[in-house]
């Protein structure tokens, strides 16, 4: 046995051991996604929930059902252990909606900087080592090795545990880490949550017709979540030579390449490879994926920077919204208040869009959405709600999109704005954003008679 394995068989542990090293006070940090701990690391840490105190833990895009989640079982917790996801997704708007759960306000590029500050303990699922003692991020790098190797420098992170998983798949890239960066490591084999794409509904593909008159061949694309991005990987047929800097691969990627859709031959960095950060699919596309040289991970600071988007000419990032407001504010994160979900790249990707040459930023949202009563709620606002997340400051606003158009905001002014917004809104509720335009953008005089808008 060589000095790497005895190494490695000296840190496995059960999962009562694992969570028998967290202390009262500390926050426990997890990878994103795929990537983060299983419920049954969870479950072992809520075992112990008398003898502690003051506990919190921390992830980021949930796909794995859990009592973290339900709000009843938590309450029940309070005080002992409690909850502060980074990015929300529908498992934790419960949470978000009463109150339950703190929030961790970040951005893709600063993460690593915030969890590796705070977290005592952080866990995240692995590949079992390979012939080297090199274990694999498998399908979520984003924040993980940084965090991890970040808070071991600043001897802020007391314990790290590998959950090793024999089901992850090994994706190429910086994605690599030595069993002597963990202190532990617990063995569970589970398959990996699954994703398919459903069904665009008629309202998403409308939106994915406008923003597909907007990519050209030869284009280096950024989609997130959703299903309207979603809508348009499924409409992206006849493009060609397309190339992809994302954080999360394209569900469906594999079949873009077949078609030669997408080839990243055209790109100027990492020609002929799809670069991501973390990956949400069906079991197709982590059998492309793994072990596949033209599929590669980095940490979110290297794939979300700026400066490395702008390098790439005719960038078009695409993410959805919430509101946006007449002035061009974009909220992707909350009503109110109340937390949805989180920044996650879009700002990155819209700043590196804007600095790219013949980039475009788009937002994507429905023009209104109908409440129980059968009213409207517009998805453009004269003002966004009191406490509502600016994602995308203004001055970074370029295209949005709904079912009725295409808005293009970039060098224009606040009148303007409001006029293309206006123009893509729902057509009954254009005249009370006419109103709020005339009271709020112009003199007391009001807007002339002869204004294009109506």
């Amino acid at each position: 046995m060589s000095s790497w394995e005895q190494e490695y068989q000296k840190k496995v542990i059960s999962f009562n051991e694992a969570a028998s090293t967290i202390n009262s006070g500390d926050f426990v940090g997890t990878g994103l996604a795929v990537g983060a701990c299983s419920p049954d690391m969870y479950n072992a840490i809520f075992e112990r929930h008398q003898e502690l105190q003051d506990v919190w833990i921390s992830d980021t895009v949930q796909i794995r059902p859990s009592k973290l989640y339900d709000p009843e079982y938590m309450t029940a917790m309070d005080g002992h252990i409690n909850y502060a996801p980074g990015f929300g997704t529908a498992a934790v708007r419960k949470m978000g909606s009463t109150r339950q759960a703190d929030f961790l306000p970040c951005t893709t590029l600063d993460l690593a900087t915030k969890y590796s500050n705070r977290s005592d303990v952080f866990i995240a699922m692995v590949t079992p080592p390979n012939t080297q003692g090199y274990v694999n991020l498998g399908l979520t790098n984003f924040y993980t090795m940084e965090t991890i190797r970040q808070g071991k420098a600043s001897g802020k992170q007391r314990v790290t545990i590998g959950e090793v998983n024999d089901q992850m798949p090994t994706i190429f890239g910086n994605n690599w880490m030595h069993i002597s960066e963990f202190d532990y490591f617990v063995e569970n084999s589970n398959p990996m949550p699954n994703f398919g794409r459903g069904e665009p509904s008629e309202l998403e593909k409308t939106i994915a017709k406008y923003v597909l008159e907007l990519i050209d061949d030869g284009d280096t694309i950024q989609m997130g979540i959703g299903g309207i991005p979603e809508a348009v990987v499924s409409g992206l047929e006849g493009k060609k030579d397309l190339g992809v800097i994302t954080e999360m691969f394209p569900i469906g990627l594999q079949n873009l390449v077949e078609k030669g859709i997408i080839t990243n031959n055209r790109k100027p960095i990492h020609k002929g490879v799809t670069v991501a950060t973390f990956c949400m699919g069906d079991q197709d596309m982590y059998n492309y994926v793994n072990g596949n040289p033209s599929c590669e991970f980095y940490p979110a600071s290297y794939t979300n920077s700026p400066v490395l988007v702008a390098q790439h000419p005719n960038m078009v990032a695409m993410n959805m919204a919430l509101m946006v407001d007449l002035s061009g504010q974009i909220d992707s994160e909350g009503l109110g208040h109340q937390q949805v979900s989180g920044t996650g790249g879009q700002l990155d990707f819209m700043i590196g869009s804007y600095w790219s040459p013949g980039g475009k930023g788009i937002t994507l949202l429905s023009s209104a959405r109908k409440m129980k009563d059968g009213s409207l709620v517009s998805g453009i606002v004269p003002e966004l709600p009191v406490g509502s997340p600016v994602t995308v400051p203004r001055t970074f606003a370029q295209y949005v999109i709904t079912e009725y158009g295409i808005a293009n905001l970039r060098n224009k002014t606040r009148r303007e704005r409001a006029k293309e917004l206006i123009a893509i809104a729902h057509p009954d509720l254009r005249g009370e954003l006419l109103a709020s335009m005339k009271k709020n953008f112009y003199p007391f005089a009001g807007l002339k008679d002869d204004s294009p808008v109506s």
